[in-house]
């Protein structure tokens, strides 16, 4: 995978600051739903500032948030050890192609600058969208997990998926 952004100028990342970036992620997460599609079963609905902060303060977590050039925020991005997660591109700035520009300067500080030997991920099968982006990127699945989690009386299965390090 080519690790240089292919539209560098349309986001930039910088560490999260729950205090500053916490409002925006509450109002992009509208229900219980999308709460989970965002993170798993590990925030409780609603999602408040004081989750979003004990989340940021996590060892071995890195989160970013992606800014426009004139410093609105648009999206968020983590890495944990080498699981890469809760990606979330605001509303507004869907269907742009900011989702592969946030995943690609990620990657790029995974791999180059904490200097990881892959990353993995979880997605839900369900969100067909992620799931082709991250295949265009190169993430690969390694595992099927069936009925994982139910959201509103329906199973969801989610994929595990892997992308390794280019060689360097």
């Amino acid at each position: 995978m080519n690790t240089t952004p292919s539209s560098p100028s349309l986001l930039s990342l910088r560490p999260f600051r729950p205090a500053d970036d916490a409002p925006a992620l509450r109002r992009w997460i509208t229900t219980p739903a999308e709460l989970v599609t965002w993170a798993g079963p590990s925030f409780t609905w609603p999602l408040d500032d004081a989750q979003l902060t004990a989340y940021a303060a996590e060892p071995d977590r890195h989160t970013w948030t992606a800014v426009s050039p004139d410093g609105r925020s648009l999206g968020h991005v983590s890495v944990r050890g080498t699981r890469l997660g809760r990606v979330l591109i605001a509303p507004e700035a869907r269907g742009r192609g900011l989702g592969e520009t946030l995943l690609t300067l990620a990657v790029a500080r995974a791999f180059d600058e904490l200097g990881l030997p892959s990353l993995d991920l979880g997605v839900y099968t369900h969100n067909t969208a992620a799931v082709r982006l991250y295949e265009k990127l190169g993430f690969r699945t390694e595992q099927v997990l069936q009925d994982v989690e139910e959201v509103d009386g329906v199973l969801w299965s989610a994929l595990q998926m892997r992308l390794t390090a280019p060689d360097r």
